[in-house]
This record gives C-alpha cells, structure tokens and sequence, in this order.
C-alpha cells in the first residue's frame, strides 16, 4: 500500500513521511466522499533532493488508488509528478 515510513496523520489531514523519525515532507489534504483533494506537498529542509517528494507523492496515490478515491490535485508538484508518471492519470478527476 503506502511506503513504510509514510503515515496518514488524519486527524491533522496530511500524510507524513518520516526519515529516522524526524519529519521529512507532507502532503496537505482533505477528503471528501470517494475523492481527496491533495493541496500541499513540502520536503523540510535538509531532505530536499532525497527524493522524499516523489516517495510521498506515490506513496499517497497509492494510497488514494487502493481505497478506490478519485485524486483532485491542487497541488502543482502532485500534478507534476502525475503527469511524469501517467500510471496514475486514471486517478484524476
């Protein structure tokens, strides 16, 4: 389903990918009936150019393609890297 280290923090309505347990990026969302609009996605600093962007990013339309949700992304960097990757095009509202 999700990368290990990437958790749905519902409650704060993000996902959380953690590096060593430190907080490393984030995706904002919100979710509505069988649909999640991806808002926001930030790698903190010292973990730009890991990679983390992409691992969230997958890891959350995994996520999204396991629960059968439609994938409204607002966010420029989700859009990004959904149209690098078209596998998960048919996720898109």
């Amino acid at each position: 389903m999700t990368d290990p280290d990437v958790v749905d923090n519902a409650d704060e309505g993000q996902y959380e990918l953690r590096v060593d347990g430190r907080l490393a990026g984030l995706v904002l969302y919100r979710r509505h009936d069988n649909a999640i609009t991806l808002i926001h996605t930030e790698v903190e600093d010292g973990f730009e150019g890991q990679g983390i962007g992409g691992r969230i990013a997958k890891a959350v339309l995994d996520d999204a393609r396991a629960h059968g949700w439609r994938v409204l992304a607002q966010c420029p960097f989700i859009r990004s890297y959904i149209e690098r990757h078209p596998d998960y095009r048919d996720l898109t509202t």
